[in-house]
């Protein structure tokens, strides 16, 4: 930790940065703005079909799951491209061992809507 940044001060550039962030990857990766954009649909639709609490919570936690860990394959991604362009073994598999890790966010999120839906609807 730098000195002087320590309590509020820390979490004011905490948030700055974490801001900055969002900013980039809203601006710089597609991605992250399609999948921004369905949780945006996706949300208010969370407060008809999850009953219970935990039923909203599971819809809105399994959306930000999947801008969670796109953020986090956005970022993997771009070191990996910030080290070179050459294409490298461990390049590859660093890229795409984080696009699975989206995929199977994808998955959780499609599940828990797909089930909570047919709960709410169909029985």
């Amino acid at each position: 930790m730098k000195p002087g940044h320590t309590g509020w001060r820390h979490l004011v550039h905490s948030t700055r940065y974490s801001l900055k962030g969002l900013k980039a990857a809203f601006l710089h990766e597609a991605a992250f703005r399609q999948e921004l954009g369905i949780c945006v649909i996706l949300l208010p639709l969370a407060t008809w079909i999850g009953r219970e609490p935990v039923e909203w919570i599971l819809l809105v936690g399994s959306c930000l799951l999947v801008l969670i860990v796109e953020l986090l394959n956005s970022a993997i991604e771009s070191v990996v491209d910030r080290i070179g362009p050459d294409r490298h073994e461990l390049s590859g598999r660093a890229k795409d061992i984080s696009s699975a890790a989206v995929m199977l966010s994808l998955v959780i999120a499609g599940l828990t809507w797909g089930l909570l839906a047919w709960q709410r609807f169909l029985v």
